[in-house]
């Protein structure tokens, strides 16, 4: 009868270190969300310097190369479609990751990824039916850049989705119900690429 206190001391003292554990690791998921959302603002001043760039190029060249008025909407307006599709799969994959319904969450992983590379492709067509090389002028020079740059992010990308997909996958792996940072950060970076594209897009082929 006298070793009833004990275990119940013993139960208290375990709930209370798993309580502690947990708290440490929401903080340190909130510690490296704010250097990955740190990240992405400085990032997102690169993107901001190029595209204060050309439409500065723009405003005090008012008669733009001919290859300007060339460019075809077809192709970009796909990867904006594909862009805006994968960030909503992303989104699936983490509702479904947090439903703890992992097979789902593996799913939606791979079409997102699926649509990355569609992406890519689709780039990589674009450039090959260009009417312009990368050293023709400078318009040219600054497209290939910006757009190049991008690309750049929409590889690191991808390749962090399959990441995540197979920590996900994986027995005992990284990504879980109770730990899904991994794919929150990856969801956020994929976000803010798309968001890139869109500014990209309108500044690029619309205006």
């Amino acid at each position: 009868m006298t070793s009833l206190p004990t275990i119940d001391h013993d139960y208290e003292e375990q709930a209370d270190l798993a309580d502690e554990h947990a708290e440490l690791g929401e903080e340190h998921a909130d510690h490296r969300m704010f250097g990955l959302a740190t990240f992405l603002v400085a990032d997102g001043m690169t993107f901001a310097g190029f595209f204060v760039a050309y439409l500065t190029f723009r405003a005090v060249n008012p008669l733009l190369p001919d290859a300007v008025y060339e460019l075809e909407l077809p192709l970009p307006t796909l990867n904006t479609v594909l862009l805006l599709v994968s960030s909503a799969t992303f989104h699936r994959a983490g509702q479904a990751l947090k439903r703890n319904q992992s097979g789902q969450c593996q799913r939606w992983l791979l079409i997102t990824a699926g649509l990355g590379l569609a992406f890519l492709a689709s780039q990589m067509v674009e450039y090959f039916t260009l009417p312009f090389g990368l050293t023709d002028n400078l318009y040219a020079s600054t497209f290939y850049a910006v757009t190049g740059f991008h690309g750049l992010h929409v590889t690191l990308g991808t390749i962090m989705i399959l990441i995540v997909w197979w920590q996900a996958r994986s027995p005992g792996g990284r990504v879980t119900s109770e730990n899904h940072f991994p794919l929150e950060a990856a969801e956020l970076y994929w976000h803010f690429v798309d968001g890139i594209w869109v500014i990209l897009f309108i500044i690029f082929y619309l205006l």
